[in-house]
């Protein structure tokens, strides 16, 4: 509904900033009237009954238009530009890696030199995983921040990261940065306030003179770290108050229902928007507001939150689009594209958690079926918005697909995790994985899997007993793993180091900082030296990298894969085959991958029952052509292998 006496503050707003509201900042003053009713809206859910909720509604006002009047006119004129391609993100020219810049290769300075690699590779979008200062020692892996203005000097300066984002922009490539909207680390400035008194920043925080409402708090708060950071509070001594630190004891919780709180971190969002990042993700939005009597994750005013920033983002600085990081159930997820009214105007992207771990239930148990039981929910996700593909990031693989799917498939549900987590730390007898365990929960058992894209698959053992066949069965695996993911709709993201097939990285456990996480042994140290391998034929880095570096590029070439929700699955006429149609007007694209440790047969009629009746079908990974039906009477797909089919 139209409201008169908003747009008469908004334009009041604009002129007092000298902007041109009738020539060249139409098209923001535009976009401000469109959305300003929403703004308002959803501001008044979560702070219309505040005191000063009038007096911090102009300052979001005012920090909108601020933002976008301090936007580069180089990334106004891309912003046009992504506007003119419309969803510019589902395009399936897109392919990500995500990395730790000291990791990779040391700072910011030196990952200019290795944008040739990136190219080579066909990657152009780069995820830094967090790169503002943190604490040494007390850093999560960056994710307690304590400036996020400042990057930490282990990577360099904000200069280094502005001219590597300039170099990447002229390169045609794409930025994503992280945000951690959830909490600050113990040493931020709000938060050194907070120990020395100060109740304007305790109230930054949720803090509590006493054990009562903590102790409320925590009957129903369930435990993140159980093992390495138990409970939900932690004893400040030097302002004797209890503080909540959900996830480490050196991670303060910030309190979002302070509009206060949320004004500074918007302020922060559109910083990063305006340094030219592409993609903001944010971390951990399901725990951004908490209440008594309530789990405090996703709850419907993190949804509100998430919708506000969304909208607010739109207006100022349209071309950076929201990943939402919120790794919960399937019907959670997709809660986080937003729904009624803000269906696809909340994230923009979401991970596919989901499927990343059904994958990893489909290569231990050769069975597609778990998989498939979980499509009818994946597939709610709305036009508009994206998945970020992957088979490996930088945490851990939960096992939170529903217990449903596992018993549909006549399977119990706590006897199959339990056959993955020993499947995947290498317990169960005769498994080719190495991995561990990671948050094992005493009481429940519950726990998730750490480990490298090529461990869990077997090339670490394989290496170790020096067995050709395993070796080869284990790179198999890798590519199959990628290449399921690469096709299903969505960005592909892949996880540093698994280009080139590195194993686990146990060198974590000499880092007093690191040793209690084994996370970190996925996270690798790159030797560039070993990278070099990659132009060495008849090694393992150059087949690994080259079989990426070819579905990439068949990827790129095939615009049906284009994430516009044209995904259907195929029958299960073969249980150890996951077969998904990618369709555009009269095109197809069968996509079938054999998850089993023998040959797969796959009836010709499963291409018939989708309207199709091909004579021919042409392969693009192997590049050779099926006389569909000729002579035979099956399709024939070798043990972890896949076939990207398309009718000619």
């Amino acid at each position: 509904m139209y409201n008169y006496q908003l747009h008469q503050q908004i334009t009041t707003s604009l002129q007092e900033k000298n902007l041109d509201i009738a020539g060249k900042d139409n098209l923001f003053y535009t976009r401000f009237v469109a959305n300003t009713t929403s703004i308002s809206a959803l501001y008044q859910e979560l702070y219309g009954a505040h005191p000063q909720g009038s007096d911090y509604f102009n300052v979001l006002i005012e920090t909108i238009a601020s933002n976008y009047k301090n936007r580069p006119e180089a990334l106004k004129l891309k912003d046009q530009d992504k506007e003119i391609k419309g969803h510019w993100f589902l395009s399936n020219e897109i392919t990500g890696m995500s990395l730790y810049v000291d990791r990779f290769c040391g700072n910011l300075g030196n990952m200019v030199s290795k944008l040739d690699y990136f190219k080579q590779l066909g990657v152009n979008l780069l995820h830094l995983m967090p790169i503002f200062m943190s604490p040494a020692g007390e850093s999560d892996g960056g994710y307690a921040v304590s400036d996020f203005r400042k990057v930490d000097e282990r990577f360099g300066t904000l200069d280094d990261l502005v001219q590597l984002q300039q170099k990447m922009n002229a390169e045609g490539m794409y930025l994503m940065l992280d945000i951690v909207l959830n909490h600050t680390s113990h040493q931020h400035e709000w938060a050194l306030k907070a120990k020395q008194g100060d109740q304007k920043y305790q109230n930054y925080y949720y803090m509590f003179p006493d054990r009562n409402i903590p102790d409320q708090l925590d009957m129903t708060m369930p435990e993140i770290f159980p093992e390495s950071s138990p409970g939900n509070f932690t004893y400040v001594e030097s302002c004797q108050k209890w503080v909540m630190s959900v996830f480490h004891n050196y991670q303060w919780d910030l309190n979002y229902s302070n509009p206060k709180v949320f004004l500074e971190m918007l302020d922060t969002i559109f910083f990063y928007a305006n340094l030219g990042v592409d993609i903001l993700r944010i971390d951990a939005p399901a725990f951004i507001w908490k209440q008594l009597g309530t789990t405090c994750q996703n709850l419907p005013q993190a949804h509100t939150i998430l919708r506000l920033i969304k909208q607010c983002v739109q207006v100022a600085t349209p071309g950076m689009a929201i990943l939402g990081e919120a790794i919960v159930a399937p019907k959670e997820i997709m809660k986080y594209f937003g729904t009624g009214l803000y269906t696809a105007r909340e994230c923009d992207f979401a991970y596919n958690a989901t499927h990343m771990a059904l994958q990893w239930d489909a290569l231990a148990t050769g069975d597609t079926r778990v998989m498939l039981a979980a499509q009818h929910e994946i597939l709610q996700k709305p036009y508009g918005t994206s998945w970020i593909t992957y088979t490996r990031c930088h945490d851990d693989i939960g096992l939170g697909y529903d217990d449903y799917m596992i018993e549909q498939t006549g399977f119990q549900p706590y006897e199959h995790r339990k056959f993955l987590k020993n499947y995947y730390s290498g317990f169960h007898s005769g498994s080719p994985a190495k991995g561990a365990l990671f948050s094992v929960n005493p009481k429940t058992q519950d726990a998730r899997i750490s480990g490298s894209l090529a461990s869990l698959c077997g090339l670490e053992k394989a290496l170790e007993s020096n067995n050709p066949v395993d070796i080869e069965l284990s790179i198999r695996k890798i590519i199959l793993m990628q290449a399921h993911s690469f096709f299903l709709g969505g960005v592909p993201m892949i996880f540093y180091g698994d280009e080139t097939g590195y194993t686990n990285d146990y060198s974590y456990l000499h880092d007093p900082g690191k040793s209690y996480d084994n996370r970190w042994m996925h996270r690798p140290l790159i030797d560039w030296k070993k990278n070099k391998n990659i132009s060495k034929e008849s090694t393992l880095e150059h087949r690994i990298f080259n079989d990426s570096r070819k579905l990439i590029s068949i990827r790129k070439k095939l615009s049906i894969v284009a994430d516009h929700k044209n995904l259907s699955w195929l029958s299960p006429h073969n249980i150890h085959i996951a077969g998904y149609l990618r369709s555009e007007a009269d095109k197809k694209l069968y996509c079938l991958f054999n998850f089993h440790q023998k040959a797969a047969y796959l009836t010709w009629f499963a291409f018939k029952e989708h309207g199709a009746s091909p004579t021919q079908l042409y392969d693009h990974w192997q590049d050779i052509t099926y006389d569909v039906g000729h002579n035979n009477e099956y399709l024939i797909i070798e043990p972890y292998s896949f076939c990207l089919l398309e009718p000619v």
